[in-house]
């Protein structure tokens, strides 16, 4: 097979999933699915959806402001990344950079979010380790550490429940997880940019020197190679950069832009790229559930294999 016929077989792939079964806009359920319907409609055909109603017995949704939390954890200590730029886990000057990890207690974060402290740098709250069972489990009687049709109908407990909060220029790199995901908005909004699984073929996907922000004494931040990580793959592309040009291939990808409100939910599958912009201060709590390791991930490892054959062999 030559190169152009391989790469029409590519495209042919993102393309038929478009037409086929992909919606191009992402639907909106007023009622909590049954974990029948869910299993059936949405996770079994790995499609996004966003659900409401999902957290209207959390006291969090009336709760969750800034003079609450401050109350409630304020003199808890939590882990917050910090970056020049408001990108953790990106591509940055040929690197892929992690941010800064600072330990402070909540109300001095909340003193920089709402800018009662000048503080250099961009400041999120976003570590993902079960950050909310962890750090912040004193909130955990507003909210839920699992979500009992989700849990029913993937047969197991989340593996993480993680609190977010942050700044409106935090920006959560394009990238993919091998996690079922629901991402629960409590205040303020997220914007994603999803692409499907099926476009992975157009999505630029290469291995980068890894390295770490860090703050010096006079305010700028270094980029310090992490040798012990060594190479970490990542995607480059940011969909929001007006240079997009740059990456020829992505202009066949078939994104879909949501705003996710607060009060809704969004069902985020496994294996779907993503990027998330999000309102000053916004406030989620999102559950990962282990993704099934099925024929799904089976045809998409056999794409990834056919990726790199491309870049060795044709």
């Amino acid at each position: 097979m030559d190169r152009e016929m391989f790469e029409d077989c590519l495209t042919e792939l993102a393309q038929g999933a478009k037409e086929f079964y992909l919606d191009s806009v992402i639907p909106i359920l007023t009622d909590v699915p049954s974990p029948l319907t869910f299993s059936r409609d949405w996770v079994s055909l790995n499609k996004p959806v966003i659900i409401r109603d999902v957290m209207t017995d959390w006291p969090a949704l009336k709760l969750w402001n800034n003079e609450y939390l401050r109350k409630k954890i304020g003199d808890k200590r939590v882990t917050v990344a910090v970056t020049p730029n408001g990108y953790a886990d990106a591509v940055f000057e040929n690197r892929f950079v992690m941010p800064e990890e600072r330990v402070m207690t909540f109300g001095s974060f909340l003193d920089i979010v709402e800018g009662k402290v000048k503080a250099n740098g961009i400041f999120y709250i976003q570590k993902q380790n079960s950050s909310f069972t962890d750090e912040f489990k004193d909130l955990i009687p507003d909210a839920a550490t699992d979500i009992d049709w989700a849990t029913e109908t993937f047969g197991k407990a989340p593996d993480a429940v993680n609190f977010w909060l942050g700044d409106e220029r935090a920006i959560t790199s394009m990238h993919k997880d091998h996690y079922e995901n629901l991402y629960c908005v409590v205040s303020g909004y997220k914007t994603f940019t999803l692409l499907p699984p099926t476009d992975q073929c157009h999505i630029p996907y290469e291995p980068f020197q890894a390295a770490v922000f860090k703050e010096r004494d006079d305010g700028v931040f270094d980029i310090i190679d992490d040798e012990k990580t060594g190479e970490v793959p990542w995607i480059p592309v940011d969909p929001i950069d007006p240079d997009l040009d740059k990456y020829p291939d992505y202009s066949k990808t078939h994104p879909v832009t949501v705003t996710v409100h607060a009060g809704e939910t969004l069902y985020l599958p496994s294996l779907w790229y993503h990027h998330v912009q999000q309102s000053h201060g916004c406030v989620a709590v999102n559950y990962w559930y282990d993704m099934e390791y099925d024929i799904k991930y089976n045809y998409f490892s056999f794409v990834e294999k056919l990726l790199k054959l491309r870049k060795t062999s044709l």
